[in-house]
């Protein structure tokens, strides 16, 4: 099915222009709150509204930001966004706020919210800016909820903390993989993501 031309910066990065398996950027976080569901479902969450918004804005300022403070004024908007969201969360599910701890922080310096901002947001109209925005996040989401679902199941046998795994199983001997709660494995679960992504991408490969 062919696509209209406007609504590329939303369909591209959800696989062709993925920013996580393709252009391999926002790994650490990948890494480090999949471990469960529920945090990689807030983080998605908080990645949207902070990067959708953040486009918008320096979208609709492009023309006034001077040239030489042009990172500057980006941070600023991020880091007034991320504080934003920071405590809607506290607010909302404190005991999620405290797991993501310090990773909602980092969204600040997420090379994916700072990459769009300049590569996209600074040269486009409000619009395709928040498409872009929406895109790029839920591309990123999409792969830490699939990183999450798989580690979660395989390592803790439980789905958003609700055991999945029937308990006839580990009567008869099955065990979860305790180390799929670690960060290697996170690793190497995003690598086997790269692997079938680009095995049924074949521009993607390298020559």
């Amino acid at each position: 099915m062919k696509i209209s031309k406007s609504w590329l910066p939303l369909v591209n990065p959800l696989s062709k222009d993925n920013p996580v398996i393709v252009q391999v950027l926002g790994i650490c976080s990948a890494l480090a709150v999949t471990a469960k569901l529920e945090p990689a479902v807030v983080m998605t969450i908080s990645v949207t509204a902070v990067l959708a918004l953040a486009n918008v804005i320096i979208s609709l300022i492009r023309n006034t930001i001077p040239n030489s403070i042009r990172i500057i004024v980006q941070l600023v908007v991020v880091a007034a966004l991320v504080v934003i969201v920071d405590q809607v969360l506290k607010a909302w599910n404190y005991e999620v706020s405290k797991a993501l701890s310090v990773f909602i922080g980092l969204i600040i310096t997420n090379c994916i919210i700072m990459g769009r901002l300049e590569a996209f947001a600074m040269s486009n109209r409000p619009w395709p800016a928040f498409l872009d925005g929406i895109g790029n996040a839920l591309g990123y989401g999409i792969i830490l909820i699939i990183v999450a679902f798989i580690r979660e199941l395989l390592g803790s046998g439980s789905i958003f903390g609700y055991q999945v795994i029937p308990q006839w199983w580990y009567d008869a001997g099955y065990q979860n993989n305790g180390m799929m709660i670690l960060p290697p494995m996170a690793l190497i679960t995003v690598a086997c993501i790269i692997w079938v992504h680009r095995a049924k991408n074949k521009d993607l490969q390298e020559k």
